[in-house]
């Protein structure tokens, strides 16, 4: 039986391969904040069809006032990576290219505060994993 551990991270991988398909399908003349808006309405109609499955035996109410602010703080998140790819795919950005120096750069600032802020742990796998992230960004300018 496959782990949840590794069916999440399949979902993530699907979520992404369409999220960046259609964000670079986006028309250049259709509105960014509209086409945001009409995506988050899809988010929150998928969202309630799923949600029966993880109530698990409470209301939605209940479940509601299990959250903190970091869902409100998520969710501004969640605009400014939704603008950003937009913006930088209408900026010219290649598919092939812009996930991937958002994600190494992501990555390279996320190491640091894992380790400091949530007290995550550090090894010399991840040391060498950032050094060939910085790697891979100068590479990446350069091709």
């Amino acid at each position: 039986m496959v782990s949840i551990f590794w069916i999440a991270m399949a979902v993530i991988v699907a979520g992404n391969i369409i999220y960046h398909i259609a964000q670079k399908s986006i028309p250049h003349n259709a509105n960014p904040l509209a086409s945001v808006i009409v995506s988050y309405v899809v988010a929150i109609a998928v969202s309630l069809f799923l949600l029966p499955k993880y109530l698990s035996g409470t209301t939605f109410l209940s479940a509601l006032r299990t959250l903190n602010w970091s869902s409100i703080i998520v969710g501004i998140g969640i605009v400014g990576i939704e603008f950003g790819f937009l913006l930088a795919y209408r900026a010219g950005w290649q598919i092939n290219v812009a996930a991937l120096i958002a994600s190494v750069l992501l990555a390279l600032i996320l190491l640091p505060i894992g380790t400091f802020a949530f007290q995550e742990s550090w090894s010399w796998h991840k040391t060498v994993g950032l050094m060939l992230c910085m790697i891979g960004l100068v590479l990446l300018q350069r091709g």
